[in-house]
C-alpha cells in the first residue's frame, strides 16, 4: 500500500488528522523513567499506545534517537507502531538530501531499516536526489515552508516573482509527484503561507509541524490548509503532548494533551 493510499485509511480511522512526533528527550523524562535501562523505547511506547487512537500518524525524529545511540530502540519503535498499530501511518522525520549513492542508502534506511511509509527530505539537491526514495516505494515529503522564523532567509526569496518555498511547492506537485507519493512541510506558525501552498499543491497530503510548543494553532491550520474533502492534513504536535505530565500518569496525560488537539485537528 503506498503512502496516500495508507494515509487515507489513517484518516478514516482517527477521525483526524493529527500527527504525534516522537522526540525523545531523556532531560524532559518524567520521574518514573529517569535513569531507567531502556527508557528511550519505553518512554515512546507507552506514548504511542495512549494515543495510537487519536492519530492518523506517528513521526520520530531520527536525531533525538541517533544523538543517544538509540537507533535500534527506534528500530524496534517502528516495528511496534506497525505491527500493533497498522491502521497509523509512519512517518521518519529525517529530512534528507543527497544524490547519487548516498540517497540510495538514506532511502534504504528510511524504508528498509525503519519500514516508514514516508520520509522527510530537503528538496535543495532536487530531483535526482529524491528518485531514489520512489524506487524503493515510499512517500517523500519535502521541506516547503517551516515554522521557524530562520526560514524566511532562504524560504522567502523572490524567485521570479514568487517567493522561493511557492517555487518548491510547485516542483513537488508537478514533477515530483508524477514519480510517486508526495507531500509537502509548512509549518502552524504561518497559516497564510500554509494557504497559498494549498492552493498550489492541491490535494497533495500537507505535514503541519509546530502546534502546541512553537504556537501554532491546529484549528487555525486545519482553516488555512485542508483540502475540498476537509482532509489533506498531518497536524503535528510534540512536546506539547509528549511532556505534558512528569509522573507516574505520564501517558494519561500525553493522551489529555493530544485529546484536545484531536478535537481541533478533525476533518472539517
Amino acid at each position: 500500500m503506498g503512502f496516500h493510499d495508507q494515509l487515507r485509511r489513517s484518516w478514516a480511522a482517527a477521525d483526524s488528522m493529527l500527527c504525534v512526533g516522537l522526540d525523545p528527550d531523556p532531560a524532559r523524562f518524567p520521574t518514573p523513567l529517569e535513569s531507567a535501562p531502556d527508557a528511550v523505547f519505553r518512554f515512546c511506547r507507552a506514548i504511542v499506545d495512549a494515543t495510537a487512537d487519536l492519530v492518523c500518524a506517528f513521526k520520530p525524529q531520527i536525531a533525538y534517537f541517533a544523538s543517544q545511540r538509540e537507533e535500534d530502540a527506534l528500530e524496534r519503535l517502528c516495528s511496534y507502531i506497525l505491527e500493533t498499530y497498522p491502521d497509523v501511518t509512519l512517518i521518519l522525520d529525517a529530512k534528507r538530501g543527497d544524490i547519487g549513492s548516498t540517497a540510495e542508502h538514506y532511502a534504504r534506511e528510511a524504508f528498509g531499516r525503519y519500514r516508514a511509509h514516508a520520509v522527510t527530505v530537503n528538496p535543495y539537491l532536487g530531483t535526482d536526489s529524491v528518485e531514489p526514495f520512489f524506487d524503493h516505494g515510499g512517500g517523500v515529503i519535502a521541506v516547503c515552508r517551516t515554522s521557524n522564523s530562520g526560514g524566511d532567509d532562504l524560504q522567502a526569496i523572490d524567485c521570479g516573482g514568487r517567493p522561493l518555498y511557492v517555487r518548491v511547492a510547485e516542483l513537488v506537485a508537478q514533477r515530483w509527484s508524477t514519480l510517486g507519493d508526495c507531500g509537502l512541510v509548512v509549518g502552524a506558525t504561518y497559516p497564510g503561507e500554509l494557504g497559498v501552498v494549498r492552493e498550489v499543491a492541491g490535494e497533495l497530503p500537507i505535514l503541519v509541524p509546530g502546534v502546541g510548543a512553537q504556537g501554532g494553532d491546529a484549528g487555525e491550520a486545519v482553516r488555512a490548509g485542508a483540502t475540498a474533502d476537509g482532509r489533506g492534513l498531518l497536524v503535528s504536535a510534540s512536546r506539547s503532548i509528549l511532556y505534558a505530565g512528569s509522573g507516574d500518569d505520564f501517558a494519561e496525560a500525553a493522551r489529555r494533551a493530544a485529546l484536545d488537539t484531536h478535537l481541533q485537528a478533525q476533518p472539517t
